[in-house]
């Protein structure tokens, strides 16, 4: 396997190349009157603000110039190293088209460099934009664009301890609220506020039905994915009856609290709509334990060294992709995703090389750019594991690590947001995508 960092001849000099323009572009940036007001806050109310406010999860507030200002040093050291914002698919690798691409762009890094290294000017406040609403942290996200939510489900309460390893709370609770079956639109994964927020690493809400042994996942959530919103005309089907099954991953901070409780609010089509595509959310396609082998039994990652896992799924009927969110644990870096196509084409879909384990990102697909899958696709997913020294989120190089449900242990599978699909509904998609695309092309 080609090591991730080597370079080709052609992207060595690609890489150069792009790093003259850049130089240049950060000279000529730097020789312009950049301020806060005007240049600077716009960036951080786009792109910071949604963490870094008073009951944000960031550590710091950056809603004002003078809680920027101190902070201008740290800022630049961190986008300019695209550490922040977090955002960890490769820019050169699959597809680039997301709905909610948090990302700087190359000229949004160095104008902020540019600007601390000026001297981190204030500027005219009369140029400063309009500022945000920010909802609290204990409000729903969705309110302001979906009203309040339908039915809301709620957790049984659960005592935090302060210190300690992951701590697991898998409740279950009836299922009640709805008196016949419904679609679901939207679905938003709420940890109490404030301890709740800090604490609760990732989770599930799944739905059993009454009488039966499958699984409706209602809502998932990681730090990074707080709730989901499905496409337009795509729906989950959910049935009236049954119990929920809570998965929750708590990760003590040093502060304890009793009685905590996650909440998760639903939104649901109007009463009798029935939407064109019936979605199953996010569904997991493993990278360990394939091939009749025991879940994870294929993790074992030597001390000081890589592991590289390889794990296939072939479609059986055709598929439309909504989104992407890797889920690997401390010395998980890498993970691809990659179709290889019934006549033998390949095309690496998405990959996050950068991946780190405090962020559960999902990756959500502009419209015109979701994978539209034949039958008998067959998803390629790789992992690489980096247990040396230079992994930072690393605990300890020196260790055998397993396959464990703990951060220190590994663990890699994927959440795809997918939606099968007939063969008329594929053929319909194909006609409406190359539409798309011949519209953009004549833009």
């Amino acid at each position: 396997m080609t090591h991730p960092l080597n370079f080709t001849r052609s992207g060595l000099l690609q890489a150069i190349v792009g790093c003259l323009c850049s130089c240049l572009t950060i000279t000529a940036v730097a020789q312009t009157d950049l301020t806060y007001s005007r240049d600077v806050a716009p960036i951080l109310q786009e792109k910071c603000v949604t963490c870094h406010n008073p009951e944000g999860i960031g550590p710091m507030s950056l809603m004002t110039y003078e809680q920027v200002r101190p902070f201008a040093p740290i800022i630049k050291d961190r986008t300019t190293k695209r550490i922040m914002p977090p955002w960890h698919i490769d820019p050169t690798t699959g597809i680039q088209q997301f709905k909610n691409d948090a990302s700087l762009s190359d000229a949004q890094i160095e104008l902020i460099a540019a600007w601390v290294d000026s001297g981190a000017l204030r500027g005219d406040p009369a140029d400063l934009p309009p500022p945000l609403e920010i909802p609290s942290g204990s409000a729903w996200q969705l309110a302001a664009e979906m009203g309040p939510p339908d039915l809301v489900i709620r957790s049984t309460p659960y005592d935090v301890i302060a210190n300690g390893q992951d701590q697991w709370w898998d409740p279950q609770v009836p299922f009640i609220g709805l008196d016949k079956e419904r679609f679901l639109r939207a679905a938003e994964f709420k940890p109490s506020y404030p301890l709740g927020k800090r604490v609760v690493h990732h989770g599930h809400a799944v739905l059993i039905p009454e009488g039966e042994k499958r699984e409706v996942a209602l809502a998932r959530y990681g730090v990074g994915k707080s709730y989901e919103i499905f496409p337009e005309g795509t729906g989950m089907r959910v049935p009236p009856n049954g119990r929920i099954e809570w998965n929750l991953h708590y990760f003590p901070v040093g502060t304890p609290g009793d009685d905590d409780v996650v909440e998760v609010g639903l939104w649901f089509y109007p009463e009798g709509q029935q939407p064109e595509l019936e979605t199953v959310g996010e569904a997991m396609f493993r990278v360990d334990g394939l091939n009749g082998m025991m879940r994870g039994q294929d993790i074992l990652i030597p001390p000081n060294s890589y592991q590289v896992l390889t794990g296939t799924h072939v479609l059986q009927s055709p598929a439309v992709i909504h989104s992407y969110r890797p889920h690997i644990h401390m010395r998980g870096k890498v993970m691809s995703m990659e179709a290889i196509y019934p006549d033998g084409r390949k095309e690496v879909l998405s990959q996050v090389d950068k991946y780190n384990h405090n962020w559960q990102i999902s990756y959500l697909y502009a419209e015109e750019a979701k994978p539209l899958l034949p039958t008998g696709t067959v998803l390629q997913f790789t992992t690489v594991f980096d247990n040396t020294a230079n992994n930072p989120l690393n605990p300890d190089p020196n260790q055998w690590v397993v396959f464990g449900r703990r951060g220190v242990d590994e663990m890699s599978h994927a959440w795809v947001g997918i939606t099968y699909l007939n063969e008329e509904q594929f053929a319909a998609a194909v006609v409406e995508r190359n539409a798309q695309q011949n519209t953009l092309r004549l833009d």
